[in-house]
């Protein structure tokens, strides 16, 4: 997968640190090329209401393209 700027992506992995879960959607904002080694990406994480809640930084193996057969889902950050 080689996402491009702007395009939205699902987390493959939970980020317990940024309070992330596999399955999240982010909006790649920047690639990192890295010449021996797997490439990264910055993500831009958003709420439902379009605020940013985090930006974080993966390696490729991390995140995967949305698919057709995807549902997208809520879920609230906060612990009940």
């Amino acid at each position: 997968m080689k996402p491009v700027l702007f395009e939205e992506v699902v987390l493959a992995k939970d980020f317990p640190d940024k309070k992330l879960k596999k399955g999240d959607i982010a909006t790649v904002v920047e690639h990192h090329p890295v010449s021996d080694g797997e490439d990264g990406y910055t993500l831009e994480v958003f709420n439902a209401l379009g605020d940013t809640i985090t930006v974080i930084t993966v390696a490729e193996s991390a995140i995967d393209p949305l698919t057709e057969n995807d549902v997208l889902t809520v879920r609230s950050m906060v612990a009940a």
